[in-house]
């Protein structure tokens, strides 16, 4: 699932016309970057969820040429947040394990993270597996880390001042847990404090250069660090 439907006030003006999932990095729409990634790691179908500027969205994925078969969730009517966009999905998305991600996440160097992510799942013991970057590895993040990471592979939320790992906005989930939630507006957070107390959240950390691109400025830097390979 590819979460696309979020109204990009932080990217203004950019967004004044268009959806934040259309704004141009490298020469094409952050949207783009996803879904090739997505391809590359053989995934044949994505849902995407929709509110914002939906219909240039829409015939945009509609006019896509590619080996992914595009499904919309349509959040036109209310704006579900990350968990209750994937609840309404959730007819549209089977009962395997999916991938989940942001469109603003574009990473450099490691192209296979994908791959090695689905060869590290276990659905026996994990809920959550969240793609991690080392907190020194980014680009347009200010923040003072989200996740410390055990040896065990599990993930706990910070605890204090600092800790040394983002979450790199792509995770695979299982999705029974899940349906325990209604379809209205939330958090993802919510879903994963429900497998943190479980002990089924794990990371995977990124052997790469993570870039946030949610606004003017890290857009920017992020056009200019792809420029530079």
């Amino acid at each position: 699932m590819v979460m696309a439907a979020g109204h990009g006030t932080r990217m203004k003006p950019l967004t004044d016309d268009r959806s934040k999932a259309m704004v141009e990095v490298g020469g094409r729409p952050l949207i783009d970057h996803t879904l090739a990634r997505l391809s590359e790691a053989s995934v044949t179908k994505a849902v995407v969820n929709i509110h914002a500027h939906a219909d240039h969205l829409e015939a945009h994925l509609g006019n896509r040429k590619m080996n992914l078969e595009i499904l919309i969730s349509d959040e036109r009517g209310e704006l579900l947040e990350t968990g209750g966009g994937l609840i309404k999905a959730l007819p549209l998305l089977g009962s395997d394990p999916i991938f989940i991600c942001n469109i603003d996440a574009i990473w450099q160097e490691n192209s296979a993270v994908l791959e090695a992510m689905t060869k590290f799942w276990d659905p026996e013991m994990m809920d959550d597996l969240l793609l991690l970057a080392p907190i020194e590895q980014t680009l347009g993040y200010s923040g003072n880390g989200d996740f410390t990471l055990s040896k065990d592979g599990r993930i706990a939320r910070r605890d204090g001042e600092s800790a040394p790992y983002v979450y790199a906005g792509v995770q695979i989930a299982r999705l029974e847990p899940a349906r325990g939630f209604k379809i209205e507006p939330f958090s993802r957070n919510k879903m994963w404090d429900l497998s943190l107390a479980n002990g089924r959240a794990y990371g995977f950390i990124l052997d790469g250069f993570w870039m946030h691109v949610g606004d003017p400025k890290a857009r920017g830097e992020a056009e200019a660090r792809l420029n530079d390979i």
